[in-house]
């Protein structure tokens, strides 16, 4: 296990480190090809056995950050729509034992949402230690749809003082601390933008409203939403640019290749995990004389 693990571990650095977005300093979404898969051959057969090998790793890797019972991980997943996030957490996470995974998705917020701060949700959702959470859409809408759609601000009730031109600011400011503060109890956050083009997200649309078995993955709203292309695409590279840190980084993964998507993030979770030096718990010696007892009554029965 452990030199397959380190044959895995370079290939998935060679993997994320062109994407991996530790400082948002200077950081433009045009420098980050839709479309690039580092010149790997779109050989189907042979994504499909390299993520099944990377899913093995995780579910092995995922299995003792559970027995270990130290650590939580989070992993936030946002993108435009089409970009291929539900797919993504199916096939990257397909291996893990459901009892040491979660997922939550984000809608719009509801009525008792909309009556606390805009974390309390999330705060809700966290994954408990030993686990993974994985949060498809987040609290960075709160600094995305909302921003897009300023009506959507109103309905949340905040003094009017507090709402000004400095809010955009204050929220990224406010994601950090949050996200440090997650660091330093315990909970590995990594977030996924999934990078998705325009064309590749019409051609995906196309395909929904010809194929009658993805009919039920269309909405009206997807085509209004895509007339703010532009406003969303300004949204999220400030998001990036405002909220990627060493301990929460961004990870900003093409994503016109559906393959190539799901290769990059199992690599980032795999490589993350491993660098968490997870062990099983060790046994005491009394305890493995309690079990060597337990197992010559057994099989003296």
């Amino acid at each position: 296990m452990e030199r397959e693990l380190s044959q895995v571990l370079t290939q998935c650095h060679h993997l994320t480190r062109p994407y991996r977005i530790d400082s948002g300093d200077g950081f433009r979404l045009d420098r980050i090809d839709p479309g690039d898969t580092l010149d790997l051959p779109s050989d189907k057969k042979a994504a499909r056995e390299a993520l099944e090998q990377g899913v093995q790793m995780l579910s092995e890797l995922q299995q003792r950050l559970y027995a270990q019972n130290k650590w939580a991980v989070l992993l936030i997943f946002q993108a435009m729509d089409a970009a291929g996030k539900d797919g993504t957490i199916k096939h990257v996470m397909s291996g893990v034992n459901p009892q040491g995974c979660q997922v939550t998705s984000f809608k719009a917020p509801s009525a008792l949402d909309l009556d606390h701060d805009y974390l309390w949700r999330a705060n809700q959702a966290l994954p408990e230690r030993g686990r993974i959470g994985i949060f498809n859409r987040s609290y960075y809408e709160e600094t995305l749809v909302v921003r897009v759609h300023p009506e959507l601000l109103a309905k949340q009730s905040l003094p009017p003082d507090l709402v000004g031109p400095k809010l955009w600011q204050q929220r990224f400011e406010d994601i950090r601390h949050y996200e440090r503060y997650l660091s330093r109890n315990g909970v590995v956050v990594l977030k996924f933008f999934l990078h998705l083009s325009k064309e590749e997200q019409k051609r995906r649309f196309l395909q929904r409203l010809e194929r009658p078995e993805k009919n039920w993955k269309f909405s009206a709203a997807d085509i209004r939403e895509r007339g703010f292309w532009e406003d969303y695409r300004q949204a999220y590279e400030e998001m990036i640019r405002e909220t990627a840190t060493a301990h929460a980084p961004w990870f900003v993964v093409p994503a016109d290749h559906k393959w190539f998507t799901r290769l990059v993030v199992a690599a980032a979770v795999i490589e993350r995990l491993d660098g968490l030096d997870l062990r099983y718990p060790e046994v005491s010696q009394e305890a493995k004389q309690a079990l060597a007892q337990a197992r010559e009554q057994l099989l003296a029965e």
